[in-house]
Formats: C-alpha cells, structure tokens, sequence
C-alpha cells in the first residue's frame, strides 16, 4: 500500500472490517468531515449510531495511536467529556485489509460560540481539568511542539513539492525564511516552560456543545507541549477583543490548574507553526482525490499570493508585545 493511500477503502472494505472487529452494520455510510483521515458515521440493527475513523495509513506509527487512545481512557476515567474509542475483547485499534481504524459512540452537539464569554470560561476550566490529568504522565511516542519538524521541515515540504510558482518563489520564500527564523527563536524559551499532554488542535470544529457543556471528538493530534497551545486557537478579533477573551478563559482555567504566564510570549511562534505546517500539509496531501475535490482554491497563483501577505502580516504580529493581561 503506498504511503496516505485511501484508494483501496472501498465502503465494502469498510462494512467488510467493522463486523470483522464484531460491528453490525445496518446502514449506509455516512461520510463526515474529515480529510487526514477517513470518518463515517452508520448505525447498527438496533439503531444505535457509532462513528468509525479509518486512519491514514503510515501517517502515525501504531504505537502512537495506541497512545492516543489510552490517552483518551485516561481522561474518560477522570470523567472528562471525552469521546473515546470503543474496546471489544479490551482492543480499541482494529485492522483490516492494511487498514488501521477505531470505532467510537455517535455524540453530536452544537458549535461552539467563540465569541460566547460564557462558554470561554467553560472552556477555560474544562481545559484545565484536561491539563490537570494530562500533567501527572507523559507521552512517550507522540511527538511534540518544535520548530523543526513544524517549521524547518514544513518549509523543505512545500519547497519539494514545487507548487509555488516560479514567478512568486524569491518573493514567497524570503518572506517565509524571516518569518520562520523568528519564530523559531521566539519559540526557544517553551525549552524552559512546563511540558504537558495536550490536545493539540482546540479549534472550534473539534469542540461539540450540549446542554451539560462541551466535550471533544477527536484527539488525532495530541502532542506534547505548553499549556497556551490549547488555548490560543480559541481567541479571535482584535487586540482588545482577544485581552478580553484570555482573561475569561484564565479566569476559568485557574480554577483548576496554574497557568505559567510566560507561555503568552509564544502564542504568535505556535501560531505560526499552525499556518506554515498548513502549507505544508495541503503539499503532502495534494495527490490524494479528495483535496483538489475540497481545497480548489490550493495550488493557484492567486492562493500563494496571497499566502505572501498572511505572512507579511504574521512576521508584523510576531514582532508585536505579547498579549498581557497586565495591561488589560
């Protein structure tokens, strides 16, 4: 099987490995959002829906997601809305045909409301009792947060894959070289921050909301690293606008775990992290049918144009104060 390769999970495959794993099916597939990985939702002959998440061949090692799931064991016994995978006969990782997938109980929700103060400091503390569990062990497989792998490597990706354009190539690599040369050394000091199991992704999109609150779907990409990388993914506007909403989601974290107020001085190197790797993702990816499919936009002149001026306006954020409740 090459390498990311989906072209053989055909939904007869699909059917074919759940009821190997001991999974009725007794409905269509339902494919849900999900482009690293393969996601569908189907229910069984009692009507009860499950999701099942076929993971990209030879992205994670098994010993990683293994990780990943035990993880995920660990926060559910604490109670923390997590929605784990299933285990039959004490397996959570099934394998079928080359493929590598997990099956996990259907729980649906509402978005969640960025911009909903409430919320914000319900998140705050429901990150922080994930933090205050995550902190006792540590990951031994999944990697961390680093400038190498996310910034130096992410950048050799998209200069190998050709795609920018010859006429904008001095132009987009003189701009992403400054930028990722400051950013690295902005980030060198989380060397001598505390490094915890995090989620790794907290945007919106992984974060569902019910009546009891929020949980989490999806811990694909938990890594080591600083406590402000799960948080930073959840402010939005402007400087003030951003002040207020880190001051509620601390307000809401500090009741049940220390935040290291040092860690504010690296939100614009993770952030810049998260955008170039973005690239560099959309590179390694391209061959696969469903991202031309669901990123036309990628892979023009005008796309990388106008990743020149989000790097022009990220190299002015990195050069900018650290955001500081002390002054809010």
């Amino acid at each position: 099987m090459a390498s990311f390769d989906f072209s053989a999970l055909s939904p007869d495959l699909i059917i074919d490995g759940l009821e190997s794993a001991g999974f009725s099916v007794d409905s269509g597939l339902l494919a849900l959002n999900s482009y690293e990985n393969r996601v569908y939702q189907f229910h069984d002959d009692n009507l009860v829906k499950y999701v099942t998440k076929f993971y990209r061949p030879q992205r994670w090692q098994l010993a990683q997601i293994n990780e990943e799931h035990d993880f995920s064991f660990e926060l559910e016994e604490q109670e923390l809305p997590i929605v784990a995978p299933l285990k039959i006969n004490g397996q959570s990782l099934f394998e079928h045909k080359g493929y590598h997938f997990a099956v996990f109980p259907c729980r649906g929700g509402r978005i969640f409301e960025v911009d909903n103060l409430n919320q914000l400091e319900w998140m705050g503390r429901f990150i922080a009792r994930i933090h205050a569990v995550s902190s006792q062990n540590d990951f031994i497989q999944r990697p961390d947060f680093n400038s190498d792998e996310l910034l130096f490597q992410a950048r050799e990706t998209i200069k190998a894959s050709n795609y920018v354009p010859k006429s904008l190539t001095t132009p987009f690599f003189t701009i992403l070289d400054q930028v990722i040369e400051v950013a690295a050394k902005q980030y060198l000091p989380a060397q001598h921050m505390q490094q915890i199991r995090l989620h790794g992704d907290c945007h919106a999109g992984n974060i569902l909301w019910r009546d009891e609150g929020p949980h989490f779907v999806d811990l694909d990409d938990c890594r080591t690293g600083p406590a402000i990388q799960d948080l930073w993914m959840m402010l939005s506007g402007d400087r003030q606008q951003q002040l207020l909403q880190l001051d509620t989601l601390l307000m809401g974290y500090e009741e049940f775990f220390t935040f290291e107020n040092d860690q504010l001085f690296l939100i614009e190197s993770l952030r810049t992290m998260r955008v170039v790797n973005y690239m560099a993702w959309l590179c390694k990816r391209w061959h696969d049918p469903a991202f031309p499919q669901n990123f036309p936009w990628f892979n023009t002149e005008k796309y990388w144009e106008q990743q020149i001026l989000m790097l022009k306006e990220q190299m002015s954020a990195l050069q900018q104060p650290p955001l500081s409740l002390n002054n809010f």
